[in-house]
């Protein structure tokens, strides 16, 4: 009896082994996932080049402002710059004024109005234009009044401006971590877009291959082949071979595109001239092309200077656990359901999850750390996307495994909960079950 029970486990893990194998095989060999692979880096680079690219014709539009001065002061000492370009109209009033100001579609205009005390011009001072301005140029042009009335508001006052600008002290921080590692304000900033990065490429990739799971059970139920293959093989094991085959093409794509990144790192250092230095736990980058900028030069040095060790493991863990606990519930779905619109409804649930994961992710960015973050980072459906906004700013590795270890613990009970719902519904067929109903099958 004992013999014979190796024997079926043999068989069963043979089974396995043969369905995680094609549904790796049939990923990788696929057109759609060859594309994709080998162009996703590519629209990636072209997408971040195509918004500066936007950003920079953006920055290139000059605001002409038009000024009208009572006080008498203030237009002479406003400064122009690349983006606002101040024209003063004299002798106007103010209804003149608007209408000259509309017919040159100008961006805006400024009124000023005369009084004794710069703090009462201060609080007249309007701007007029034909829709509302963007914040950077409103908050530009009220740098500059600031800095004029106040100094204007000095001199009432027989204060001496001068001294006043000689005795300012400015303090920028050195910053360095406990272990002598130098950061910057810029590592920060690097830390956490890279860490938003990471999670919505996390949740594409497990919606993205998850939906496979999904239309491939619906596809094998509709056209009944699954009939033939359950009778042959258990369905705990024909998920588990669906779910395993498919994380193995995911983690297949990652290697291309490691060795794409790393490929084409090591020709824009080579045609730019980038060389490195690493002293005092410190990643610096210089190049001998002035084609690149010191700023560009010093975003690149952040992102070096992040774990990038720590953040590849991490991803590639979660991915797997993230990806076996969402794709486990989407292959349910698919065997419960007959088709795609009946299961997007069932969808809803894990979809409002995820998008909680993201938001918490995105709105505790600034406190990393904090108490919100650190809770969703250990629950195992949001702690994929959660713990990789975390990771670029730095976690304790041992809360990192305590999060893992509490998420695949959870993919364990979910695969089994699906493997059961799996078992009866990819028989069934005409009735989209309810909640209700799927609760039951895991009585069965």
């Amino acid at each position: 009896m004992k013999y014979l029970l190796i024997q079926f486990k043999t068989i069963n893990m043979e089974k396995f082994l043969i369905i995680t194998s094609r549904e790796y095989l049939n990923k990788i060999t696929n057109k759609t996932f060859i594309l994709s692979t080998l162009f996703t880096p590519l629209i990636l680079v072209g997408l971040i080049f195509l918004i500066g690219w936007f950003a920079s014709i953006n920055n290139d539009q000059v605001n002409n402002v038009s000024v009208v001065d009572n006080s008498g002061y203030i237009f002479d000492k406003l400064e122009s710059t690349e983006s606002i370009k101040y024209i003063q109209l004299e002798n106007f009033d103010l209804e003149e004024a608007k209408l000259i100001s509309k017919t040159k579609s100008d961006f805006g205009l400024l009124f000023i109005k005369n009084f004794e005390s710069p703090k009462e011009i201060a609080e007249t001072i309007t701007f007029y234009s034909e829709d509302a301005p963007s914040l950077t140029v409103i908050g530009n042009i009220e740098n500059q009044l600031e800095n004029i009335l106040t100094n204007k508001n000095y001199k009432i006052n027989n204060i001496d401006i001068n001294k006043i600008n000689k005795n300012k002290v400015y303090v920028s921080l050195f910053q360095e971590t406990f272990q002598g590692k130098k950061t910057t304000k810029a590592d920060s900033f690097i830390g956490l877009l890279f860490g938003m990065f990471l999670a919505f490429l996390l949740y594409m990739l497990i919606f993205a291959y998850g939906g496979m799971i999904m239309a491939s059970v619906i596809e094998e139920k509709s056209s009944r082949i699954i009939e033939v293959i359950v009778s042959s093989v258990k369905p705990f094991y024909l998920i588990s071979g669906k779910i395993v085959g498919t994380s193995l093409a995911g983690i297949t794509q990652f290697f291309v595109w490691g060795v794409l990144f790393y490929g084409s790192s090591f020709v824009i250092s080579t045609t730019f001239g980038i060389t490195s230095t690493y002293d005092n736990n410190e990643f610096m980058l210089a190049a001998d092309n002035s084609a690149i900028s010191d700023a560009s030069l010093n975003m690149l040095s952040s992102f070096f200077n992040l774990p990038l060790a720590n953040i590849l493991i991490a991803f590639i863990f979660y991915f797997i656990g993230g990806y076996f606990l969402f794709s486990s519930m989407f292959a349910a779905i698919g065997a419960a359901v007959d088709n795609q619109t009946d299961a997007q409804q069932l969808l809803l649930p894990i979809t409002f999850i995820v998008i909680i994961a993201l938001y918490v992710g995105i709105f505790t960015a600034e406190n990393p750390d904090g108490i919100v973050s650190v809770i969703f980072s250990m629950i195992p459906f949001t702690s994929p996307i959660v713990m990789m906004m975390r990771i670029p700013n730095g976690v304790p590795i041992s809360e990192q495994i305590i999060s893992l270890l509490i998420l695949y613990l959870t993919v364990i009970l979910i695969i089994w909960i699906a493997a059961k719902i799996y078992r009866i519904g990819i028989l069934m067929y005409g009735k989209k079950p309810s909640y209700k109903e799927l609760i039951k099958w895991l009585k069965y």
